[in-house]
């Protein structure tokens, strides 16, 4: 199984709406956004994304009622988990949290094949004993080169895809 692992979108539609059709047109089967939506309206890219979605909360959350409320009812597809999200999907155990620290305190114990995390808007995958910890780095643009990462579970294999429009702040 694929699974697609996004963090940070901050009210990029563009961005958000690449990846999405990045991974619907390259087999991803799952969604995991790891935090910082912010709003609802972001909602609408993540419905068009042709599996089931997975969302948390991250530290700049947004409408948290309309998100929270939206999820699950308006778009059925979308499962929002407030802010510690937990899966088993492709036959692994798969948590997700925005904070880096605390993504690493979870895949510390143990418990989860994978956990994911965000905040940071920087790319990275390790080992954490025998879990791997995941961080897709930013869809924002405003650090970086968007970049979000694809997860093969039966390989553990993570791919990082850059795509989308990199903020031009000058």
């Amino acid at each position: 199984m694929r699974i697609a692992i996004i963090s940070d979108t901050h009210d990029q539609i563009a961005n958000l709406r690449a990846a999405v059709t990045y991974c619907n047109a390259f087999n991803v089967q799952l969604l995991i956004h790891c935090g910082d939506l912010i709003s609802p309206f972001m909602l609408d890219e993540l419905a068009s994304f042709a599996g089931a979605v997975h969302l948390i909360y991250g530290n700049n959350v947004g409408d948290q009622h309309l998100i929270s409320q939206a999820c699950g009812l308006r778009y059925p597809s979308i499962t929002h988990h407030g802010v510690l999200g937990a899966v088993e999907a492709g036959g692994i155990k798969i948590a997700f949290h925005h904070y880096p620290q605390i993504a690493r305190s979870i895949a510390a114990q143990g418990i989860f094949d994978v956990v994911c995390c965000g905040h940071n808007h920087r790319y990275n995958v390790e080992c954490v004993g025998n879990t791997l910890l995941i961080n897709p780095g930013e869809m924002l643009g405003k650090d970086g080169q968007p970049s979000f990462a694809i997860l093969d579970t039966l390989s553990r294999d993570v791919e990082k895809v850059e795509t989308g429009e990199k903020m031009n702040l000058a």
